[in-house]
């Protein structure tokens, strides 16, 4: 996915496609549930954006585009809706919040572009590590560990491939805070990952 759907972008699925909304919680509620408390950690966020979701459906479903699947149908609609809280918790920030510690923390790692002074090593298999349960236990627990803003950076940026700017918007700071934030999401899980499975 590239950049952030807009707002009218709404699809629904042909009537042979269509299944009872009744059906909706039972077939997919625990992906979308799953989905939305990866990128938010939020319990009770998650199950708002769930019936958010879920509502936006219903009144969409009889619009006239056509999905051909009705999970990937019901997830797109989630991730708008993701990107919309996102979107309102910075707003609802103010200059009076306290500092979150992401910007400004370490700065010698980073030269006057953000970029990385010394960048961190790549790892030799990340195919073979996402196909390992055990390592996505670790990763989830490693993504617990970053500070609010570095997580829901990278993970909008790496899972749901949202661009720079639409990022920079969404959480209100700078496109060049955007490559900061992402840059130490990807060394503390680097780091948190060697020590809890590489150095295993």
């Amino acid at each position: 996915m590239g950049g952030v759907p807009s707002r009218g972008e709404t699809t629904t699925m042909s009537s042979e496609l269509a299944t009872d909304p009744v059906a909706w919680v039972d077939r997919h509620g625990d992906a979308l549930y799953r989905f939305a408390v990866l990128r938010v950690r939020d319990r009770t966020v998650a199950e708002d954006l769930v019936q958010e979701t879920l509502l936006a459906a219903l009144q969409a479903r009889d619009t006239p585009a056509v999905v051909a699947n009705e999970r990937a149908w019901l997830l797109g609609i989630l991730r708008h809706k993701v990107f919309d809280h996102f979107r309102r918790v910075s707003r609802d920030r103010t200059p009076a919040d306290p500092p979150t510690g992401d910007e400004h923390d370490g700065d010698d790692d980073f030269d006057e572009r953000g970029r990385w002074a010394a960048p961190p090593a790549r790892w030799s298999s990340p195919e073979h590590a996402l196909e390992q349960e055990e390592f996505l236990n670790a990763l989830d627990a490693c993504m617990d560990e970053l500070p609010a803003r570095q997580r829901h950076t990278f993970v909008l940026r790496e899972l749901d491939g949202i661009a720079s700017d639409d990022l920079a918007e969404a959480l209100g700071t700078s496109r060049n805070n955007v490559f900061v934030l992402l840059s130490r999401a990807r060394q503390h899980l680097r780091d948190c990952l060697e020590l809890h499975w590489f150095g295993r």
